[in-house]
């Protein structure tokens, strides 16, 4: 008891050794990756961050234009963020706060209209001065006058 006596007295003296968290915050690390957020409105819905996800907590639906990810399922790796083709994903270095109850983030943005392909029709080439042009092999010939 008198051994630890020493101990006892010196810490009621000294400094706390922890900080007094929701009071006392600390910046975070440089390249934290803390919560994943999706600017919605560049987002394409491409579904590569739902292939991607190793927790698979991410849901993409494209035809109704919606993002859904379960944080309590996602293990922050960044696999999503790296394969984004348009880089809307992105991990901010805030710290999601702790909660007692399950929040899905979702987002819902307007799906981007793919551009039906314009046909493509050939330019027609003038024939050169000499030559008159030639009716296609699987056209009928014009009927001649000696034929009518």
């Amino acid at each position: 008891m008198f051994t630890m006596t020493k101990n006892v007295v010196r810490n009621l003296l000294t400094k706390s050794a922890t900080r007094l968290y929701p009071l006392d915050v600390r910046e975070p690390f440089e390249g934290y990756r803390g919560r994943l957020d999706n600017r919605i409105e560049e987002c394409i819905f491409c579904k590569t961050c739902q292939v991607k996800c190793p927790s698979q907590c991410i849901t993409v639906d494209a035809k109704a234009g919606t993002w859904e990810c379960d944080p309590f399922a996602c293990v922050y790796c960044a696999i999503c963020v790296d394969h984004c083709p348009v880089h809307c994903l992105f991990m901010d270095n805030t710290h999601r706060k702790p909660s007692a109850e399950r929040e899905m983030i979702h987002l819902q943005g307007t799906p981007k209209k793919k551009k039906a392909p314009a046909a493509k029709a050939a330019p027609a080439s003038p024939a050169p001065e000499g030559e008159a042009a030639t009716p296609a092999p699987d056209a009928p010939e014009a009927p001649s006058d000696a034929e009518k």
